[in-house]
């Protein structure tokens, strides 16, 4: 585990991100992804699995891309919706709810994946999943009150 990674994974470190850190998260995950051509960012930094997902905006049909954090499973990939822990879902998931099919470029692979948004007693399961890969991921819900992240499997098509 690099040390980044240590410090992303220690949750007193990430309650402070999530708090005071987001911006400069944000802008040094932009600064990078422009500075390489999008092949680099800030979850590659902290060596945590990340996925580039691009998907048509739902209300003006350009192609929207965002690196969202991954779980990587047996059938695909599980993608939230945390949006930091904030009140509202990111944007990339209101596209991505109203997708079909996304574009997924991971460690510079490019692939179309069907999309999927997981509910009921599916979705718990694969919470239950996400935060066994990343434990932050409660603190995050913690902080966004009574808005429960969409959870999505993206499954490669052939």
């Amino acid at each position: 585990m690099n040390p980044l990674q240590r410090v992303a994974r220690n949750p007193t470190a990430y309650r402070w991100l999530v708090l005071r850190g987001r911006p400069i998260a944000e802008l040094l995950e932009a600064l990078l992804r422009f500075v390489t051509g999008g092949r680099f960012g800030v979850l590659d930094l902290t060596g945590l699995p990340n996925v580039q997902i691009t998907t048509s905006g739902r209300k003006t049909g350009l192609a929207r891309t965002a690196t969202v954090q991954c779980v990587p499973t047996d059938d695909g990939l599980m993608v939230v919706g945390s949006n930091w822990g904030r009140e509202r879902h990111p944007s990339w998931s209101a596209n991505l709810k109203a997708a079909e099919r996304v574009s997924v470029r991971r460690r510079g692979h490019r692939f179309t994946a069907k999309v999927r948004l997981l509910t009921g007693e599916e979705r718990e399961r694969a919470w239950a999943t996400v935060l066994r890969h990343w434990p932050n991921y409660q603190i995050a819900q913690d902080r966004a009150g009574g808005r429960q992240f969409r959870l999505f499997l993206l499954t490669p098509t052939t």
